[in-house]
């Protein structure tokens, strides 16, 4: 058998023989606090447990104790409805501005004066006031009518006589056409008022536009 000393110097020529071990150069990732509020106390931890995950917290660099990120926690399934809708009305906000500049410039291309930028609205125009016109003319008729089949009935009612049934049914039938034409006519006024709005609008902007510049 070997004594101790033969084996240390067997020992040290196997050290010896083997090369020796580079250095990393590449530094090592520092290790990180995670801290967040859990049942209104704060809670620091170097692992994130799960029932963390989705709630707000801040990470520190363990090394020197400076925070080095701060999370938001996780929107639920209303609040992403909502950021997606907030997002979805933005892009079509960033739309519709893009719309009104090259309708605004279409304006200035197409129109020399405001009389040619009249007449684009003659034809609207002239569709509602007919429709406003023949719904007016639709409620007085209905309302005339309808006031003629209840003196029929009130007469027959003064007289001892019972009101027919279908005399009833007409009354009824009558009626709800005329209120039914009523709200018809209310529409098309409420369209009319809007597209004078409409008009009103787009020639303040023709006018700003061929404004002279500093005027």
């Amino acid at each position: 058998m070997l004594g101790i000393a033969a084996l240390a110097v067997l020992s040290w020529h196997a050290q010896a023989a083997q090369p020796a071990k580079k250095k990393s150069n590449t530094p090592a990732t520092p290790k990180k606090l995670y801290c967040w509020d859990q049942n209104g106390q704060r809670t620091c931890s170097d692992t994130l447990p799960s029932e963390a995950v989705n709630q707000a917290r801040d990470e520190i660099n363990a090394s020197n104790g400076m925070r080095s990120a701060e999370i938001d926690r996780a929107l639920n399934a209303d609040e992403r409805a909502v950021a997606a809708a907030a997002a979805a009305q933005q892009q079509a906000d960033l739309a519709a501005e893009a719309t009104r500049k090259r309708t605004d410039q279409a304006l200035l291309t197409t129109f020399q004066s405001e009389d040619d930028l009249r007449r684009v609205f003659a034809e609207r125009t002239a569709l509602i006031d007919n429709n406003v016109q023949t719904a007016r003319y639709n409620v007085t008729s209905l309302r005339e009518g309808l006031i003629s089949l209840l003196r029929d009935a009130g007469n027959r009612e003064l007289a001892g006589q019972k009101v027919p049934d279908k005399l009833a049914g007409d009354i009824q039938k009558r009626h709800n056409e005329l209120i039914w034409q009523q709200r018809l006519q209310a529409s098309f006024e409420r369209q009319r008022v809007e597209l004078d709005g409409e008009i009103e609008q787009i020639l303040q902007r023709y006018r700003a536009m061929r404004a002279p510049a500093g005027a």
